[in-house]
């Protein structure tokens, strides 16, 4: 019997041992909870893809990109190739299957038209963003809507051929250097607007001449910001394609590359597509109908018929290549040790 308080003394330190490791278990688990939290809201984020258009490239988009990872959300900017509408569009939407969950699809200048064909029966696309953006229809070109809303693009264009392997040959589309600052960028420094116009990436005829095969933004809610200082697309252009898509639409005073001169405003109009919810969500468009019609033929009433034709063959492919740009790539979600 003398044995029993010292086993009774050691089942106590057992106790005591097993309540500290307890408590510091607690401990620890509050410690981390927060900031497995923190994984878990960022992780909860849509990807932000942003897509740019003829004559830039993914760098169009960095102060974009820098102030939305600040906000938590993953982004990529993929490379559109700017060989043509069919072949980049089915480029961009084999980089939308590499991204895991939600998606926010951004597109600027030519980058719209490739977004709206992209996205077409891709469900994890929640919004379109359009910046300064082509918009088109099923049946649509770019030269098709230069045509009806010209611009000074077509004063800004060198037609480069170009020869490819295999016997393939083209013509590229360039801005002629000491027209790019006034068309394209007319609220950067000239500094930075010689950069663009050394680094610019050309893109094909093709790119605006093609038809789209589809129109996303039917059935894809949208958000579009139009550049009122616009020289490469026409703002009454610009201003025709959100009011036909019901696109929550905002207006600023920009030039084309408002992603770049602008940036906070372009992060604050993909925020609004990436949280906006239930009523806060524009009504997809329907589809065409007379009052679409009507539209057109009122938008071909506004147009100069003197500048039409010129608009197909220069004005009205190039004003399709513009522009910003895209991006995907998400950051992969972190488990926690179990």
């Amino acid at each position: 019997m003398a044995a029993s308080p010292a086993l009774g003394s050691g089942r106590g330190r057992i106790r005591a041992r097993v309540a500290a490791a307890g408590c510091a278990l607690a401990v620890c688990t509050a410690l981390v909870a927060p900031a497995a939290a923190e994984d878990d809201a960022a992780a909860g984020k849509p990807t932000v893809v942003l897509i740019h258009g003829a004559f830039a490239d993914g760098s169009s988009w960095n102060g974009v990109i820098q102030r939305l990872e600040r906000r938590g959300y993953p982004v990529i900017a993929p490379a559109n190739p700017l060989r043509g509408l069919t072949t980049d569009s089915a480029y961009i939407a084999s980089v939308l299957d590499s991204v895991k969950g939600p998606i926010v699809l951004v597109g600027h200048s030519y980058g719209g038209a490739v977004i709206s064909v992209a996205a077409a029966g891709n469900s994890r696309v929640k919004s379109l963003v359009y910046v300064s953006a082509q918009m088109l229809d099923k049946g649509e070109s770019g030269q098709s809507l230069a045509a009806r809303y010209p611009s000074e693009l077509a004063t800004a264009i060198k037609a480069v051929p170009y020869r490819a392997g295999g016997g393939v040959r083209g013509t590229d589309l360039y801005l002629k250097r000491d027209k790019l600052h006034r068309v394209f960028a007319a609220d950067l420094p000239a500094s930075t607007a010689k950069l663009l116009a050394a680094t610019q990436r050309p893109a094909s005829t093709a790119a605006f001449s093609e038809k789209a095969k589809v129109a996303a933004w039917r059935q894809i809610p949208s958000w579009f910001l139009v550049a009122r200082q616009d020289k490469t697309i026409n703002p009454r252009q610009e201003r025709f394609e959100a009011k036909r898509a019901h696109a929550h639409t905002v207006e600023i005073n920009s030039s084309h590359v408002a992603m770049i001169a602008h940036p906070q405003a372009v992060t604050d109009l993909i925020v609004k597509a990436a949280t906006a919810t239930g009523s806060a969500r524009p009504s997809p468009a329907a589809n065409p109908s007379d009052s679409r019609a009507r539209a057109d033929s009122r938008a071909r009433a506004e147009s100069r018929p003197a500048d039409t034709a010129a608009a197909w063959v220069t004005a009205g492919a190039a004003a399709l290549l513009l522009g910003g740009g895209a991006v995907l790539v998400g950051r992969r979600r972190r488990r926690r040790p179990r």
